[in-house]
C-alpha cells in the first residue's frame, strides 16, 4: 500500500529540516530568476551567443577546479558554516553583477570575474549541501527528504523563470539579478539557526590523504562512476548547448524572454509532477528506472533542433522535468544508502566534479560552434548522445542489478 500524502510529507515535522528547506527554497527561486535575467541582460546589452557562452562558462570553471577540495571542507568542518560563507559570497557577487548592468554595458572581464566568484560559492556550497541533508533526517526518512528537496527545486524552476520573465518585461534584467542577491538572506538566516552537531574535533589526516580516501571510495562503486561519466558528456554535449542555445532560440524564433521563461517554467512544472510521482515510490531497482528515464532528458533539445512550435518545445521540457525529479530522488537516495556519512561530501564532490568537469567547454563552445554550423546541428548532436548513452548504461549489470535494500525488504514483508 502506498503511503498517504500526509505520511509522505512527515519529514517536514523535523524542525531543522523544515527550517533548512524554508531558507533554501527562497534562494533557489532567486537563482532560477537569475538564470533567465543573466541571459537576457547579456543579449540585450549587445552581447552575442558567444559572449553568453563565456559568461556561463566563467561560472562553471571555478566549480570544477575546486570541487574536490570543497568536498574535503564539507567533511572536515561544520557543513552549515561552510554553506553559510558560500551563500554570503554568492549574494555579494550577484549583487555586484546587478550593479554592473544598472551602470550600463559592463566590462566583460569584470563580469567574468564576478561570475567566477559566484561559481566559487556554488562549488563550496554544493558538497556540504549533499552531506548536510543526511545529518538533518534519520536514515528511514532520507528518500522522502531527497524527494521533497527535489520538489523544492522544481517549484523554484517554475516560479523563478515565470517571475523573472515578467520582471524583465516591466523592469530590467538588472533588477531581477538584484532580487536574486537578496533571496540569499533567508538561506543565510536559516543556516544560522540550525541545530546540527559539529563534527568531533579529532586529529585528521592531511587534506591530500582525505582526497585520496574519497577518490578510492568513489572509484570502488562502478554504478557511481559510470553514471557520473555519462553525465560528464551529458553536460558537454546536451545540457550546456541547451542552456546557451535555448535562450538564443527563444530570442530568435519564439518571441524572446517570455518564451524562454515559459519553457523553463514548464520544465519546473514537470519536475514537480515527477516529484509527486516518486514521492513514496521506492522501486526495487532504482538505477534501472532512473537511467531508463534519463533518455527523455533530450526531449526539449530535440524539439528546439526541429524548430517545433513553442507548445511542443514546452511539452518536451515537461517530460525532461519529470525525468529530472525521478532521477534526482532515486540517485541521491542510492548514494545516501551506500556512502558512509563521514565521507559523503568528498564522494559527492567527485560526482559533481566529474559531471561538470567538461561542462565549461560545452558552454564556451556551444555559441561559436552553432555560429559556424547551426543551432539545430549542435542540439541534435546532444540528443543522439543522450539516447545512445542511456541505452548503453542499461546493459551494465552494476546498474541493472543494484537494488534498494529497504524497498526489497518492504516487498518481502508485504508478500509474507
Amino acid at each position: 500500500m502506498r503511503p498517504t500524502l500526509g505520511a509522505r510529507f512527515a519529514v517536514l515535522r523535523l524542525r531543522d529540516f523544515r527550517i533548512f528547506v524554508g531558507g533554501y527554497v527562497t534562494s533557489m527561486i532567486g537563482t532560477q530568476m537569475a538564470s533567465v535575467a543573466l541571459a537576457f541582460a547579456v543579449l540585450h546589452s549587445g552581447g552575442s551567443p558567444a559572449t553568453l557562452s563565456y559568461v556561463l562558462a566563467a561560472r562553471i570553471v571555478p566549480m570544477v577546479a575546486i570541487l574536490p577540495f570543497a568536498g574535503v571542507l564539507g567533511d572536515r568542518f561544520p557543513r552549515r558554516l561552510v554553506m553559510l560563507w558560500a551563500d554570503i559570497l554568492r549574494a555579494v557577487s550577484q549583487a555586484a553583477i546587478a550593479v554592473l548592468f544598472f551602470a550600463g554595458i559592463p566590462d566583460l572581464s569584470l563580469l567574468l570575474i564576478l561570475a567566477a566568484l559566484g561559481g566559487l560559492g556554488e562549488a563550496v556550497f554544493r558538497p556540504s549541501f549533499d552531506g548536510l541533508v543526511p545529518q538533518l533526517v534519520p536514515a528511514d526518512r532520507r528518500h522522502e527528504a531527497n524527494t521533497f528537496i527535489g520538489l523544492v527545486q522544481s517549484t523554484a524552476n517554475v516560479a523563478g523563470p515565470a517571475v523573472a520573465a515578467a520582471l524583465v518585461v516591466v523592469t530590467s534584467p538588472a533588477t531581477v539579478l538584484l532580487v536574486d542577491a537578496i533571496t540569499y538572506v533567508p538561506s543565510i538566516l536559516a543556516l544560522l539557526v540550525l541545530k546540527v552537531p559539529d563534527p568531533d574535533r579529532v586529529d585528521r589526516p592531511s587534506m591530500l590523504r582525505d582526497l585520496r580516501t574519497g577518490w578510492r571510495l568513489f572509484a570502488s562503486l562502478p554504478w557511481l562512476w559510470t553514471i557520473t561519466l555519462q553525465f560528464t558528456l551529458f553536460n558537454l554535449l546536451l545540457w550546456a548547448p541547451y542552456l546557451v542555445l535555448g535562450p538564443v532560440s527563444a530570442d530568435r524564433w519564439y518571441g524572446g524572454a517570455g518564451a524562454w521563461g515559459a519553457i523553463t517554467a514548464t520544465y519546473g512544472a514537470g519536475a514537480i509532477l515527477g516529484g509527486f510521482v516518486v514521492l513514496g515510490w521506492k522501486p526495487t531497482r532504482p538505477l534501472l528506472v532512473a537511467t531508463a528515464a534519463t533518455i527523455l532528458w533530450a526531449a526539449p533539445s530535440a524539439a528546439l533542433a526541429a524548430r517545433a512550435p513553442l507548445l511542443v518545445v514546452c511539452g518536451g521540457a515537461l517530460l525532461a522535468g519529470i525525468v529530472s525529479a525521478i532521477f534526482g530522488a532515486l540517485w541521491m537516495t542510492a548514494i545516501h544508502q551506500r556512502v558512509p556519512e563521514e565521507a559523503m561530501s568528498r564522494v559527492n564532490s567527485y560526482v559533481v566534479f566529474g559531471s561538470f568537469s567538461v561542462g565549461p567547454i560545452g558552454l564556451a563552445l556551444a555559441g561559436p560552434v552553432a555560429t559556424a554550423t547551426s543551432i539545430p546541428a549542435v542540439l541534435a548532436t546532444g540528443v543522439m548522445w543522450q539516447v545512445l548513452s542511456g541505452l548503453a548504461l542499461l546493459t551494465l549489470p552494476a546498474i541493472r542489478n543494484l537494488r534498494d535494500s529497504k524497498a526489497t525488504a518492504d516487498v518481502a514483508t508485504a508478500r509474507a
